[in-house]
């Protein structure tokens, strides 16, 4: 069994807890379940930010704890005032440290686009991230059959709710692409071992449809990568481990961003 099967079994748990103790009714009454959704697409393709959706991640299955010592609200308001154009929030507990409290207190601080960066299987997940506050969620091929992929986008879509569908190979992204997906990602990591390749985004950029957002995921560590990725079709660059494993995150990507 693979990390990411272990992962979906403790989700499937997990899902049935969380509807078990807040109801559907309760999430609806949620401070930011009604509040205006910030694009994801304006950001991300707003010249005067960086296309950079940075990450607030504590720590991973493959690399255990990254960074436990900072808050979510100073690192996210930093990527913020960085040019961040999008925020990633892991909200998994078990894996990777992460809550979903760590997405409300992101919203509060912030005035950008919000990643609910999740393993969702259910449309529980998609009510909940609307709840806390969350404009886009991801739906990862990977762990998802077509039709999953397809139902889990159209309901996130009548919520409201921008939707990022993650791929790491053409196979997934040939029988993943939905119509209700509003941008596609190349995650550059290996699932089956873990290593990082950011070769694999510019195998499948022109595989992706023009319609949607193009964003690279993982294996970005310097500004060079980023402008072959530009020159190549992309959109955005998630970028979290790079700026994490520093002691300031904000500080790490305001110099990274110098760079470009």
């Amino acid at each position: 069994m693979t990390i990411l099967d272990k992962i979906v079994v403790r989700k499937k748990e997990e899902v049935k807890e969380a509807k078990a103790r807040v109801s559907v009714a309760e999430l609806e009454k949620s401070e930011f379940f009604n509040r205006h959704v910030y694009s994801f697409r304006d950001f991300l393709l707003n010249p005067a930010r960086t296309g950079i959706i940075a990450e607030f991640k504590r720590k991973s299955p493959s690399k255990g704890i990254i960074n436990d010592q900072v808050s979510v609200e100073d690192v996210t308001t930093a990527y913020a005032a960085a040019g961040a154009s999008a925020l990633s929030v892991l909200t998994d507990t078990d894996f990777f440290m992460g809550k979903t409290e760590d997405v409300i207190a992101a919203r509060r601080v912030n005035g950008i686009p919000i990643l609910r960066k999740e393993f969702i299987i259910d449309e529980y997940q998609l009510l909940e991230a609307r709840a806390m506050g969350a404009d886009v969620i991801l739906l990862i091929a990977a762990i998802l059959t077509p039709a999953e992929v397809s139902h889990l986008a159209a309901f996130a879509k009548s919520l409201g709710l921008n939707v990022l569908l993650e791929v790491h190979n053409l196979e997934e992204l040939k029988r993943s692409i939905d119509p209700h997906v509003d941008a596609i990602g190349v995650n550059n990591r290996n699932l089956a071992d873990f290593t990082v390749s950011v070769d694999t985004s510019f195998q499948l950029v022109e595989q992706i449809p023009n319609e949607f957002l193009k964003i690279s995921e993982s294996a970005i560590s310097n500004t060079n990568v980023i402008k072959q990725l530009k020159a190549a079709g992309f959109n955005g660059f998630l970028i979290g481990e790079n700026f994490m494993r520093q002691a300031d995150p904000g500080k790490a990507m305001a110099e990274f961003v110098k760079g470009l």
